[in-house]
C-alpha cells in the first residue's frame, strides 16, 4: 500500500490547528451535561425476498431499539466528552429462511432469538476540529456504515473532523473493526488497518465537491469523487447536475465476486483472484425539481477488470454513493447502466410527510466470467414513506419498499438473481434529552 495517505493524515491535523476563519465551536460549548442529547429509536423491519428459479425465499423479521447519547463538551480551550451506541433486538417468527444482513446466527446457523450489541466512543474538541476514537457509525463515501437494515454497521477507530475554514470541511482517521449489521463479534470482518481521509468544500450555494479516499491494509485502494451544481429557474424549479465516481485497486488477497483475466485456482471458492484488480466507475445524473415533482436521468458506467465490489473487504457495506443503487447497484463488471426516476412530496397537494419515489433502472454489457460480455439487469423500484408531522408520534415513519428486479440467465446465478423484494420499516424515535 502507499504512504500517501498517511502523509495526507498528517497534513489534515496540522491544517485542523491553524487560526480558525469564523467563529469557534469550542467557545460556544455551553457544558458536558448542558450540550447532551440522547434518543433511542425503535425500529420494527421486515425484509422478504421472493427468490425465482427454485431458489429458497428469505424473509427477516425483527424488532430494535436503537440507543445513541452523545454529552456536550466541557468548556475551556480543549472541550471533552463521551457517546455511547447501540442496539438490543429480538426475532418476531423463527426467521429459518432470514437473511438480508438482518439477523445474526449462531454456529449451528440457528439465528438468534435475541442479541444486544455497542460500544462507547471518547471525543475532544480544539475550536472547530473535533476528534472521536471509539465505537462509530460512519457515513463516507469509502467508509460507510450499513443503515438500511435492522440496525447499523459500527466501525471502531479514530476520526477527526475540521471545519477551521468557513465551507471547508477536512476529515481523516484511523479504524481497525467492523461489526456488520447482523454480525454479534465485534470485528467479524476481520479489518486490518483502514486509513480514510477526504475533504469537501461549498464554493457557494450552488456548487460544492468533495474528495475521499481509503487505504485499507491487504485489501484496497480507492477513492472518490463528486461535484455537484444546482442551477435555478423560474417558478420555484431547479436543474441539479451531479457527477460521481470511484477508482479502486484490489489486493490480489482481497475478495472480488466478478474477477475476469488471471485468476487463482480456487477464484470459485474463495473470491480471491490472488492477482492485482482494478475498477473504474463513474456517474452523471440531472435532476429537475419543479415544486413537489422531481424527475433525475442517470448514467453509470465500470470499468477494469472487476465490477465495484464493496462491503465484503470490511470497506462498508454503504459505501457505493451512487445514483443507479437500489436493490442492485448496478456495479457488474464492465456495465453500463441508464435510469430514469421520479419523485412526487404530496405536501404540495395538501399531505406533508407523504413522499413516494419510484424509478426504472436498465444495465447492458456486463462481463460473466467464462459466459458472456453481454449479460443483462433490469429493476423497477417504488418506495412510499409517511413521516407524521405533529402529536404524540410526531417523526414517526412508515416505509414500505418494493422492487422487481430481473437479470439474463448468464447473470443470474453470479449476482442477485431474479427476485421480487419487500422491505416495510417502521421508525418511532423519542427524545431523552
Amino acid at each position: 500500500m502507499l504512504n500517501a495517505p498517511k502523509l495526507t493524515l498528517a497534513i489534515l491535523i496540522n491544517a485542523a490547528l491553524i487560526t480558525p476563519t469564523f467563529a469557534s465551536e469550542q467557545s460556544d460549548a455551553k457544558g458536558f451535561v448542558e450540550d447532551a442529547k440522547g434518543s433511542v429509536l425503535f425500529r420494527t423491519g421486515y425484509i422478504l425476498r421472493d427468490k425465482k428459479h427454485g431458489i429458497e425465499d428469505q424473509s427477516s423479521f425483527a424488532q430494535t431499539a436503537i440507543v445513541d447519547l452523545d454529552s456536550g463538551f466541557t468548556q475551556g480551550v480543549v472541550g471533552f466528552g463521551v457517546g455511547v451506541v447501540g442496539d438490543g433486538s429480538f426475532k418476531i417468527g423463527d426467521n429459518q429462511h432470514s437473511g438480508n444482513n438482518m439477523i445474526p446466527r449462531d454456529d449451528q446457523g440457528n439465528p438468534y432469538h435475541h442479541w444486544a450489541r455497542g460500544g462507547a466512543n471518547v471525543k475532544a474538541r480544539f475550536s472547530n476540529t473535533t476528534v472521536r476514537y471509539g465505537t462509530q457509525v460512519l457515513d463516507l463515501p469509502v467508509l460507510a456504515s450499513n443503515t438500511t437494515r435492522l440496525v447499523p454497521e459500527y466501525f471502531t477507530g479514530t476520526l477527526l473532523t475540521s471545519r477551521e475554514i468557513k465551507n471547508l470541511e477536512l476529515v481523516a482517521g484511523k479504524f481497525t473493526k467492523d461489526q456488520m449489521s447482523d454480525h454479534i463479534n465485534t470485528d467479524s470482518n476481520h479489518l486490518d488497518d483502514a486509513i480514510v481521509w477526504g475533504a469537501k468544500y461549498k464554493f457557494d450555494d450552488q456548487l460544492s465537491a468533495s474528495y475521499y479516499g481509503l487505504d485499507s491494509k491487504n485489501a484496497l485502494e480507492r477513492h472518490y469523487i463528486n461535484a455537484n451544481y444546482k442551477y435555478p429557474l423560474a417558478n420555484q424549479s431547479s436543474l441539479t447536475f451531479d457527477f460521481s465516481g470511484y477508482h479502486t485497486k484490489f489486493d490480489k488477497n482481497a475478495n472480488t465476486y466478478s474477477a475476469t483475466g488471471p485468476v487463482n485456482a480456487d477464484y470459485a471458492e474463495t473470491g480471491k483472484a490472488g492477482v492485482e484488480k482494478t475498477n473504474n466507475i463513474w456517474a452523471l445524473s440531472s435532476t429537475y425539481n419543479q415544486g413537489p415533482h422531481s424527475v433525475m436521468l442517470a448514467y453509470q458506467q465500470n470499468t477494469g477488470d472487476v465490477g465495484y465490489d464493496y462491503g465484503q473487504n470490511a470497506d462498508g457495506f454503504q459505501s457505493v454513493y451512487l445514483p443507479n443503487s437500489y436493490l442492485s447497484d448496478f456495479i457488474g463488471n464492465h456495465e453500463k447502466s441508464a435510469q430514469v426516476q421520479y419523485n412526487l412530496d404530496f405536501g404540495g397537494y395538501g399531505v406533508p410527510g407523504l413522499n413516494w419515489t419510484t424509478a426504472f433502472v436498465y444495465g447492458w454489457d456486463i462481463k460473466v466470467r467464462n459466459v458472456t460480455d453481454n449479460a443483462q439487469e433490469r429493476e423497477f423500484f417504488n418506495q412510499v414513506k409517511y413521516t407524521m408531522q405533529s402529536g404524540f408520534a410526531k417523526d414517526a415513519s412508515l416505509r414500505v419498499r418494493h422492487s422487481y428486479y430481473r437479470a439474463s440467465d448468464a447473470y443470474n446465478p453470479v449476482y442477485i438473481g431474479d427476485t421480487n423484494e419487500w422491505r416495510i420499516f417502521l421508525d418511532i424515535p423519542v427524545k431523552f434529552f
